[in-house]
């Protein structure tokens, strides 16, 4: 059975040295871009929610670093993302090179647009 971590802080320590380094800047650089986030452990996961629904989710992995959803962008983004995407909504950061960290701010405000959006359908369609 996974671990069970108390805390995002917990999670991050669990890792060796190179790896809680990358978390923890992918985890700064979330929460600059999105400062009204929140954190907690979901699917035995590094979890940031808005308005307490999952927001983005990271992880660490053996040989890198996992962002998790990742949304279409436009053109640019979709290029500068590509080496790092490894299915439809998914990117991996290799642990022994840094991690783009303006990229990861711009997933998460990718992310928070498209809450935005489906909830604003959500409204329109109960509405």
């Amino acid at each position: 059975m996974a671990p069970r971590f108390a805390s995002v802080d917990d999670y991050i320590a669990s890792y060796p040295e190179e790896t809680r380094t990358q978390l923890a800047r992918v985890r700064t650089a979330i929460r600059t871009a999105v400062p009204d986030a929140r954190e907690k452990i979901s699917y035995g996961m590094a979890t940031f929610t808005l308005e307490g629904k999952p927001l983005l989710y990271f992880a660490g992995w053996k040989n890198h670093v996992g962002v998790y959803p990742v949304p279409t962008g436009d053109a640019a983004f979709e290029e500068a993302i590509r080496p790092f995407r490894r299915a439809k909504d998914t990117v991996r950061f290799p642990i022994t090179k840094p991690v783009p960290l303006d990229l990861v701010a711009t997933i998460a405000r990718l992310c928070v647009r498209r809450a935005a959006e489906r909830d604003r359908e959500e409204q329109s369609q109960s509405g």
